[in-house]
């Protein structure tokens, strides 16, 4: 029976790790690190959203995210349970 628990249990610990942590990544406040743990996100694409949010302010919608050079709407797609802009606001399909 404790064999049968015990593998049980390893099953249950692996699917869990293997399952992405569902996290809402806020585009306004999230620094470069936060950024490149969305999917499609690099080192430039990050860079390149905060700047732009300097320049422009912060977004008022995900889909804002289209404006800056490099983001399109395959990265929005891939992120949209993820991303939003702090007021619980996530972009709508």
């Amino acid at each position: 029976m404790d064999t049968l628990k015990t593998v049980i249990l390893a099953v249950l610990l692996s699917l869990s790790l293997a399952l992405p942590a569902a996290q809402s990544v806020n585009i306004n406040t999230a620094g470069k690190a936060e950024l490149m743990s969305v999917r499609g996100i690099g080192e430039k694409r990050a860079e390149a959203i905060i700047a732009y949010r300097e320049q422009h302010g912060p977004f008022k919608s995900v889909d804002d995210l289209e404006s800056v050079q490099g983001i399109g709407p395959a990265i929005l797609k891939d992120n949209r349970e993820t991303l939003s802009v702090g007021d619980g606001e996530v972009a709508k399909q």
